[in-house]
């Protein structure tokens, strides 16, 4: 059904496509019809950062930018649905188009720029859901703020989410927003991070309730950048890293229409950079330390992969595109198999 869905889909231009099968979701939804297509899936939980995930396979974020079809998908049957990125403030993003497939590698690029309605907006509708899976919320900082004040906004974010979020996912490796991604090096880092871990931990006191903290990077990163974050990540105690966003090298893609959009690449030429990382992560983390695993995962093999590199759980977007709800299914059939199989 899917397939045929996903031919009409095509036809229309990414973005709009993308909205429309939103609202087909939500309409559903409101209708009480996507209990219909509600997956039986096994048992499959897994406690990571203090929290109990009705399975280990995830929607990342980006496709729910405002969470306004939360339970929607969450009848899709994903274990958990990352929200966002969201900013301070309502922001229009990049001009259109700002999306494009590539359906030969099947990949997609997108320079969104944080295009969302405001953290109020989200909260209200993460407090209002019935979805009762986990639900991230990612969190950015607006186009208009400087680098240099990138922390307040981080922090007036993760004031305003705390409560309704189950996590907290720290976004500084969008390619889409000028300058981001030096967040992720040297002082800046440290100070960002040691800033959100020191307001988590009032928030925390304030409301007796713990919220997880977790860093999602870009996978463009040499094996000395890796290091230097996974040692940033543990000195400032934040329980989590979600490797990776998209990247910025297109070789793969470049002689494809669309190929050498600017923006950031995501889909199957995103799995082998995204497996190195993540195993890069765990060779020094240790066996212990949570790592959500995304990238590239365009089916069920490619999910028990990313595993088997080192990811605690995994997030899918850009097969989901292509391949539709089944392959929430068939991830958590398979990590499930192939986990009994080691055991």
């Amino acid at each position: 059904m899917y397939h045929l869905l996903r031919q009409l889909l095509f036809t229309l231009p990414p973005e709009l496509a993308h909205d429309a099968g939103l609202t087909a979701i939500k309409t559903g939804q409101t209708l009480g019809l996507t209990r219909f297509f509600m997956p039986q899936l096994p048992e499959c939980p897994v406690k990571l950062m203090g929290l109990t995930f009705p399975n280990p396979v995830g929607l990342a974020a980006g496709m729910d930018k405002n969470a306004d079809c939360l339970d929607g998908l969450g009848n899709l049957g994903f274990g958990f649905i990352e929200v966002g990125t969201v900013t301070p403030k309502p922001q229009p993003g990049n001009e259109r188009p700002r999306l494009f497939r590539i359906p030969e590698k099947q990949a997609i690029i997108n320079r969104m720029g944080f295009n969302n309605k405001g953290v109020d907006h989200l909260v209200e509708q993460v407090v209002r859901r019935n979805y009762s899976g986990i639900v991230g919320v990612n969190i950015g900082k607006n186009l208009t703020t400087a680098v240099e004040q990138a922390n307040e906004d981080y922090l007036t974010c993760l004031r305003k989410v705390y409560l309704a979020a189950d996590y907290i996912a720290v976004n500084i490796s969008s390619p889409n927003t000028p300058g981001l991604r030096t967040l992720q090096f040297g002082d800046s880092l440290k100070q960002l991070l040691s800033c959100l871990k020191t307001e988590q931990q009032s928030l925390a006191k304030r409301y007796g309730c713990y919220r997880p903290l977790a860093l999602k990077i870009a996978p463009d990163l040499t094996d000395d950048e890796i290091m230097l974050v996974a040692d940033a990540v543990c000195d400032q105690g934040f329980d989590g890293i979600i490797a990776t966003n998209t990247t910025i090298d297109k070789q793969q893609v470049s002689d494809y229409k669309h190929g050498q959009e600017t923006g950031g690449l995501s889909g199957t030429p995103l799995k082998e950079v995204s497996n190195k990382v993540i195993s890069a992560l765990r060779s020094e983390l240790g066996p212990d330390f949570p790592i959500i695993g995304v990238g590239g995962i365009m089916c069920a093999e490619d999910a028990v992969q990313k595993i088997k590199s080192g990811a605690d759980i995994v997030q899918i977007y850009s097969g989901f595109i292509y391949q539709g709800p089944t392959l929430i299914r068939d991830c958590v059939l398979e990590i499930k198999k192939s986990l009994e199989k080691e055991t």
